[in-house]
């Protein structure tokens, strides 16, 4: 039992212009269908963490850059390049920040930055 009131990372939200374009790309990105389908907010289960997609209100102008998400990945360039394909646009290469871990981002189609990281160091749930 854990003393921490704080239970961990459980969802990341990105919101979007045009959810049903969305709900597409990040299904082909995360190569993972929604479980939680409604015209307010698509659901991800990405190994058990929460990717969620939510329609914008109003105008939408240029995001701001204040949160990272990173997600874990085993191969950071290849997945960084399969992004791209899939028309993200980079936001920053694949670099070495220290030991083994690498880290880099890109943005969707609609401006959320999505980041990537491989961290040999990092268990979930440790």
């Amino acid at each position: 039992m854990s003393n921490n009131n704080v239970l961990g990372l459980r969802t990341t939200i990105y919101m979007v212009a045009d959810i049903d374009a969305a709900k597409q790309w990040y299904s082909d990105a995360f190569l993972t269908p929604p479980y939680f389908d409604e015209p307010f907010y698509v659901g991800f289960n990405i190994a058990g963490y929460e990717l969620g997609l939510q329609p914008e209100a109003g105008e939408v102008g240029d995001k701001k850059e204040s949160v990272l998400t990173y997600w874990g990945v085993e191969d950071i360039t290849a997945e960084y390049n399969r992004l791209l394909g899939l028309g993200a646009v980079s936001h920053s290469q694949p670099e070495n920040v220290g030991g083994e871990i690498m880290v880099a981002s890109v943005k969707d189609p609609w401006g959320n930055i999505i980041g990537l990281i491989y961290n040999p160091e990092f268990k979930p749930g440790s």
